[in-house]
């Protein structure tokens, strides 16, 4: 049986450099046996004819509309496509980055890799990659809540032409983005010249302890002796700020009952999942000795045990869900009232 091809998917608004990013990674792994999946709003596909890559590369154009609005057709069927002629040999590829279009939505894109079957077994979600405009972000965020959403579900954001601003406007744009995902690392990039290792193969879909909020700001340079290299990342705190309706929240307890916990969340599954973007936790259960690993999207939600707690850690629950309107007053004294 053929191992699960791992899939990037990879959002921005329209104009923050996609594009650009894939062509710098097709240049550094011109014979990589890669498929890309493009889509375009509108009857014509541009972008598509802007890639650059070798014989192995293979790009599949889906032209008729948003693929966030027919992900039960057009979106899926392609997939399918692809994945039946990989089989047959007639497609080669080992990887699947899927493009959206800056007008996308990734909300039901992702659900797409969950809830149907053959897909989930085919090929497997990596992370979402979100890119951001230093330029215009602060503004699409103000006019476009879709520019809002793509930065919510994002597992790692790249900031884009932040060398075409000054200090204030890159500031206001690392202020907006942190106040709506702190799960995610932010990395400022030039002209889509970024590791491959920074948006590629970081599992961020698996069931795992890990919950660490961002490490901070990093801007990648290449180093000009040799292009092929990168300098060490400079780290500087993003202050918040702002009032979007999108946001991270973070709730904090101790050893939590196992009955109350999984009442709390389907409770919150249910009244608030289509307002709950991305979600995740590592929870101390009461009579336990493993973590207790929980990640969602939207309605779409998985529960495992993880490792084992060390007898001199301490056992603490933490649960991230960045979502949007949600009664976080309220919450937070549910989420407190599972505490043993």
């Amino acid at each position: 049986m053929n191992q699960a091809v791992s899939v990037t998917l990879l959002t921005g608004f329209l104009g923050s450099g996609k594009t650009t990013l894939l062509n710098y990674f097709l240049a550094q792994n011109d014979n990589a046996p890669v498929a890309i999946l493009e889509n375009e709003f509108g009857a014509v596909n541009i972008d598509g004819a802007l890639l650059r890559g070798g014989e192995n590369v293979n790009v599949v154009e889906l032209s008729n509309g948003c693929v966030c609005c027919s992900v039960r057709g057009e979106f899926t069927a392609a997939l399918r496509e692809m994945l039946e002629k990989r089989a047959a040999g007639k497609l080669k590829f080992d990887r699947l980055i899927v493009e959206t279009t800056g007008l996308a939505d990734p909300a039901s894109i992702v659900q797409t890799f969950f809830v149907d079957e053959h897909l989930r077994d085919a090929l497997r979600l990596d992370a979402v990659i979100a890119l951001a405009d230093a330029e215009h972000i602060s503004r699409q965020l103000d006019e476009h809540a879709v520019a809002a959403s793509q930065l919510g579900f994002a597992d790692r954001i790249l900031l884009t032409k932040a060398d075409r601003v000054d200090d204030e406007t890159k500031q206001q744009a690392l202020n907006r983005i942190n106040r709506i995902n702190r799960k995610a690392d932010l990395f400022e990039i030039v002209n889509g010249e970024c590791p491959e290792e920074l948006w590629l193969d970081l599992n961020a879909f698996e069931l795992t302890d890990n919950i660490d909020m961002a490490a901070g700001f990093h801007v990648i340079r290449a180093d000009a002796s040799h292009p092929d290299r990168f300098q060490p990342f400079r780290k500087t705190p993003a202050k918040r700020s702002w009032d979007d309706a999108i946001q991270a929240h973070i709730f904090d307890a101790g050893m939590l009952d196992v009955k109350k916990i999984g009442a709390f969340m389907e409770s919150c599954i249910a009244r608030y999942g289509n307002d709950m973007l991305r979600y995740k936790g590592v929870l101390a259960i009461a009579d336990h000795p493993q973590r207790l690993i929980v990640q969602g999207v939207h309605k779409v939600v998985g529960f495992d045990y993880g490792s084992t707690w060390h007898p001199s850690e301490s056992r603490v629950s933490r649960l991230v869900v960045i979502g949007r309107y949600l009664p976080i007053d309220e919450l937070r004294r549910e989420f407190a009232a599972t505490s043993i």
